[in-house]
């Protein structure tokens, strides 16, 4: 466990250092390339500019990271940075007190620190007084602070104020119609750079992005919006969900086929009774049966009544087996006459001999009651009867009761479709340069949504099929752009009803990856 309060059981199933996602990690630095302008410009304000500078962003945008790059990235020689901290302390008289012990003033007033901030200019060091977490500043600690930035005509600090947006709306208040202070909005990471900031957390804490697929690193982004603090979270509880969901597969026991015992023992004395039954049933062969009377076994009931089914080409209806019947085979035929019968059961035509009409417990199907089924015609038992089936099986034709079959074909032709529009979808986005970019729309889960949002809209909007956290996600696209520029200026140039959804540029590559994970 370190001091970072990181989950022992987390850390030690991925084998980490600490826990890379932790809010504040010691040591980490990570500033992609759309936040250098920013740094340099924040530079370029403080050595040109008169005005109190304000950067804004929502919690987790990454603005004490961009405040410790400031103050990393300043001539020590020639600046004094004094960090100040508004969690805990937002009136004015607790920001001052912090400012005047940090340049060793004895009165916490905005006239001595003023006094003190000349006379460091007259040595040749400017000071640079940054506030975290402004949004908690009160209204007295905002006046106190912008008195501080207006300065003398001796000399003034360059204030930087780091805080949510909600910080705006205090400011503009207090100035009025004056303008006195200057703000910096803060963007989200694009794709690509939340996949090198997650690498680099990951490899921080000894790890490699190789623990994210591609997919998930795509879905990460999406659900964070592209903020740092946000990716943080989203990245550590997809880690956790994974060690979960695989410990489950480990002790899960792996799934087949088991009988209970006793099943086991029920089925094995099932086995024994019919084997002893089949030794027995042909020794009644041997009993004289009288010439011109039905065999004994014809007696015998068979249940209930089997169905008539007429077959193409055939006069009369032959009687099936129902289901669960028993179907007589070996030494049961042999005693029924000789019957030859088929794979089913079912006495094959141009047999040896004519089955018996078999008298059942109840009449079959078209027979009024009382009334016997059939005249049985005494057959003489053959000498020898075989139980091998015979070779023809040409009543073996119940394929017309499986005639209701075709019915289906209607409705996968609408499945073929679908799966033919999604793959000339994906074949446009695999033709398209890597380097060009796409805006997105939307993303729903209903395929007929983005087919009837593009037929509405026309034009350069397409689709594409996604599959996220196991289930399809149709992505709306617009245009095929050359450059991030260029899908910016088409963005604005959208309707507001397609704007109201926050469409964002990506890459093509990165849908072109998407596609290939969902193959």
């Amino acid at each position: 466990m370190t001091s970072l309060h990181a989950d022992e059981a987390f850390l030690g199933h991925y084998q980490l250092s600490h826990d890379p996602f932790a809010p504040r990690v010691p040591g980490f630095k990570f500033f992609p390339a759309q936040r250098k302008p920013v740094l340099g410009q924040l530079h370029h304000l403080a050595r040109y500019s008169q005005l109190l500078l304000v950067v804004t962003g929502p919690l987790g945008s990454g603005k004490t990271l961009l405040r410790q790059a400031l103050v990393a990235s300043t001539n020590k020689q020639s600046v004094q940075s004094v960090v100040v901290s508004a969690r805990g302390a937002g009136d004015a008289a607790g920001v001052l007190r912090q400012v005047a012990q940090a340049l060793d003033v004895a009165t916490a007033e905005p006239n001595a620190i003023l006094k003190q901030v000349v006379q460091l200019g007259l040595t040749g060091q400017e000071v640079y007084l940054l506030v975290d977490d402004a949004e908690q500043l009160d209204e007295s600690a905002l006046e106190a602070l912008l008195a501080l930035a207006a300065g003398t005509p001796e000399g003034r600090p360059h204030v930087f104020l780091f805080g949510e947006s909600s910080l705006i709306a205090d400011l503009e208040q207090i100035s009025g119609d004056q303008e006195l202070f200057h703000v910096i909005e803060l963007q989200p990471y694009e794709e690509e750079e939340t996949r090198e900031y997650l690498a680099q957390r990951l490899e921080g804490a000894g790890a490699g992005i190789e623990l994210f697929s591609a997919q998930q690193i795509s879905d990460i982004h999406e659900s964070s919006d592209g903020w740092p603090g946000t990716i943080n979270q989203v990245a550590r509880d997809a880690m956790i969900e994974a060690m979960i969901a695989s410990r489950s597969a480990v002790k899960r026991p792996k799934m087949g086929f088991t009988m209970p015992k006793k099943h086991v023992l029920a089925i094995s004395a099932v086995v024994v009774v019919a084997v002893a039954a089949a030794w027995l049933i042909p020794g009644r062969s041997k009993a004289p049966t009288t010439a011109g009377a039905p065999t004994e076994q014809a007696q015998l009931p068979l249940g209930k009544p089997t169905p008539n089914v007429e077959f193409a080409n055939s006069g009369q209806p032959t009687n099936l087996p129902m289901v669960g019947q028993p179907v007589m085979r070996g030494p049961l035929a042999e005693e029924a006459g000789g019957i030859s019968e088929g794979d089913n059961g079912v006495p094959v035509e141009g047999s040896s001999a004519t089955p018996p009409t078999v008298t059942t417990t109840a009449p079959p199907a078209g027979v009024p009651a009382g009334q016997p089924a059939a005249v049985a015609k005494p057959t003489p038992a053959p000498t020898v009867a075989t139980a091998k089936p015979a070779p023809v099986t040409k009543p073996v034709a119940p394929a017309p009761v499986a005639k209701p079959a075709p019915a289906a074909k209607p409705v996968e032709k609408p499945a073929a479709t679908v799966a033919k529009a999604g793959a000339a979808g994906s074949s446009w986005y695999a033709s398209q340069p890597t380097g060009n970019f796409v805006v997105q729309i939307l993303g729903t889960s209903s395929e007929a949504n983005a087919q009837a949002f593009v037929k509405e809209q026309g034009g350069e909007y397409r689709y594409f099929k996604k599959v996220l956290n196991g289930k399809p996600l149709y992505v709306i696209t617009y245009g095929n752009f050359s450059s991030r520029a260029a899908a910016d200026s088409a963005i604005k140039a959208l309707p507001a009803k397609v704007q109201a959804g926050k469409p964002w540029p990506r890459t093509v590559a990165s849908v072109q990856q998407e596609l290939a994970t969902t193959r």
